[in-house]
């Protein structure tokens, strides 16, 4: 396959450099377009009315001054001139579950790749150090060979996580939904004076709701996590409720 690989951690992040070499080891195309330096948390954005700077490093390797989402769009616009099988993001050096999925760079370049139709991946692992990286991307390599990669479709993401232990450790693959999660202590105050102050956005571990079938835990139990992504945010489910009221208030044609 010929696969772009993108990231929010950096272009020289263990991560994508552990994917890179098991794919292209694997007989792989790969080609990486990641940004200069860490990009965590920057959602969906994207650099308007700013000079972006695209720098090829090495043979299939270009660095981006921008966002996760910059890199997708140069890429698949400009830097890469043949088709696309795959889009892979990651593996980031964290989880991206629950709400993490909004906030995520990682979730977010692969979110661009399927608005453009291409069939994406975004790749995690459950630990913010001494991450087991080696053991990720065996399980996603294994997965890539029993054709994880037909089931990704356009327009949808398949977001994984993985536990943060050895490879033989891992005792299975779950389909999940999103779980729940909340940051306590989430703004460090670095300076205060009487009209002003500075901080920092952080938060300490999450905890987590292991509510069953959600992506929390499942990898809370030690398995890999596998939850479909869409496009659709709208909560059909409350349209009766808000029809009524309409309705109700006559507010459904109004007599001018």
């Amino acid at each position: 396959m010929r696969i772009l690989l993108v990231n929010d951690d950096g272009i020289n992040a263990p991560g994508i450099r552990s994917l890179q070499k098991a794919l292209t080891s694997a007989g792989h195309k790969v080609i990486m377009v990641a940004p200069d330096s860490e990009r965590s948390a920057a959602s969906h954005s994207i650099s308007l009315r700013k000079d972006i700077q695209a720098t090829r490093i090495a043979e299939d390797e270009w660095a981006i001054s921008g966002t996760p989402v910059d890199c997708v769009v140069i890429a698949l616009q400009k830097i890469i001139t043949e088709k696309i099988d795959l889009v892979v993001s990651g593996i980031n050096a964290g989880q991206n579950m629950g709400e993490d999925v909004l906030y995520s760079g990682t979730v977010a370049a692969a979110m661009e790749a399927a608005m453009f139709g291409y069939p994406a991946i975004a790749l995690s692992i459950n630990a913010y150090r001494d991450q087991l990286f080696a053991s990720a991307t065996d399980w996603f390599m294994k997965l890539i060979r029993t054709g994880l990669d037909t089931l990704a479709k356009p327009r949808e993401v398949l977001n994984i996580n993985f536990p943060n232990i050895l490879f033989e450790e891992v005792k299975g693959v779950r389909l999940t939904r999103t779980g729940h999660r909340k940051y306590y202590n989430f703004i460090t105050i670095i300076n205060e004076e009487e009209d002003s102050f500075s901080y920092r956005i952080g938060g300490d571990v999450p905890q987590w709701d292991f509510e069953a079938g959600t992506d929390s835990e499942a990898i809370s139990e030690g398995y890999i996590s596998i939850t479909p992504l869409g496009f659709e945010l709208t909560r059909a489910e409350t349209f009766p409720q808000i029809l009524s009221w309409i309705e109700q208030h006559k507010l459904l044609e109004l007599d001018r």
